[in-house]
């Protein structure tokens, strides 16, 4: 059967399923549900835990041979296995199997990309439906993103106030995992007092020597030198390039969606229309609209693609790679 995040902790006290199926492309919400299934497992005796990655060349079999073994100190186990591209292929036939007959002393969990729609018409999958659970994650959308923010403040203990709360739904719109760690950074510097604009900005400003808000921010500028710099630090201090690359998508779409508009549309009103108010973010955007063309920020939409998917292990050349590119791209003039 399918159930939602909402519902999955109801669904958990209830009792565990054999098999899981926790799939989408929002990995914060993703491992909040599969976090919530292993502590439920846990508590429940099931200690052991066995992890595979099912890429292209993964051979199924192993986890067949895993459900079938023992145990060596005969404890319950747990089974996960990452779905990078939301298919199974060669797993089908192994997962029929093991639902035919689900194992008492194991828990399978698989963790899915967004599930491949022809997935949902093969036989395993009409089999999980009837012995498991499927768990599908949806993004969360544009027009409800505040009141997400909000609510996950709350949940934290934490009282924004409106300015701090358009701030941060501005600068995070779309990403809830640098969301979630943008609270939990709130969290320390607030110490229970109101969160206000002012402590967004500190926040912001003590978190590192350079962000992806401000790589941005370069890339638009076409600094490219400085954000060749910026890429760099990032880069050697681990961060993650998911984050910024959500916001640079966003903001390359604006400018596309200005130069549909036509030549007559003011791009100060029609970024502050598109709720831009930050002078910073406004005056990198409009200059971007002035030296780019669309034959530009289309391949600059192609950049933000390929580092998207270098970011998530589809590519050798790593997600830095692009957005070094990307720095060259956008600095150049139509």
């Amino acid at each position: 059967m399918k159930t939602t995040p909402a519902q999955l902790p109801q669904s958990l006290k209830k009792g565990l399923a054999p098999v899981y199926l926790v799939s989408g492309d929002e990995p914060l919400l993703v491992q909040e549900c599969c976090d919530q299934i292993r502590k439920v497992a846990r508590d429940q005796g099931f200690l052991d835990r066995l992890t595979f990655h099912a890429d292209n060349h993964f051979d199924w079999n192993i986890v067949a041979d895993e459900v079938n073994a023992m145990s060596l100190f005969a404890e319950k186990r747990r089974i996960e296995v990452h779905l990078p591209t939301g298919k199974l292929g060669d797993g089908r036939a192994v997962m029929e199997r093991i639902l035919a007959q689900p194992a008492d002393d194991i828990v399978l969990l698989l963790i899915s990309a967004r599930l491949d729609a022809a997935e949902t018409r093969r036989k395993w999958y009409k089999d999980l439906q009837g012995k498991g659970l499927h768990v599908p994650v949806w993004p969360v959308d544009a027009d409800k993103f505040s009141g997400w923010l909000q609510q996950r403040a709350a949940s934290r203990g934490l009282t924004l106030t409106r300015d701090a709360l358009a701030i941060l739904a501005e600068r995070l719109e779309g990403n809830l995992l640098a969301a979630s760690q943008e609270l939990e950074r709130l969290a320390l510097f607030s110490k229970g007092a109101t969160i206000d604009e002012g402590l967004v900005e500190q926040a912001v400003q003590d978190s590192s020597r350079f962000n992806g808000f401000e790589l941005v921010s370069e890339l638009l500028t076409g600094n490219a030198s400085h954000a060749c710099k910026m890429i760099g630090i990032l880069q050697q201090e681990g961060e993650n390039p998911l984050g910024l690359l959500t916001v640079l998508a966003r903001d390359i779409h604006l400018l596309l969606e200005l130069k549909a508009a036509g030549q007559n549309t003011a791009p100060a009103a029609f970024f502050k229309k598109r709720g831009v108010f930050q002078p910073q973010r406004a005056k990198a955007l409009e200059q971007a609209a002035k030296r780019l063309n669309r034959s530009q920020l289309n391949n600059a939409i192609h950049l933000c693609s390929e580092a998207d998917r270098a970011a998530k292990g589809f590519d050798p050349l790593g997600p830095w790679h692009y957005l070094r590119d990307m720095s060259a791209l956008l600095a150049s003039r139509s």
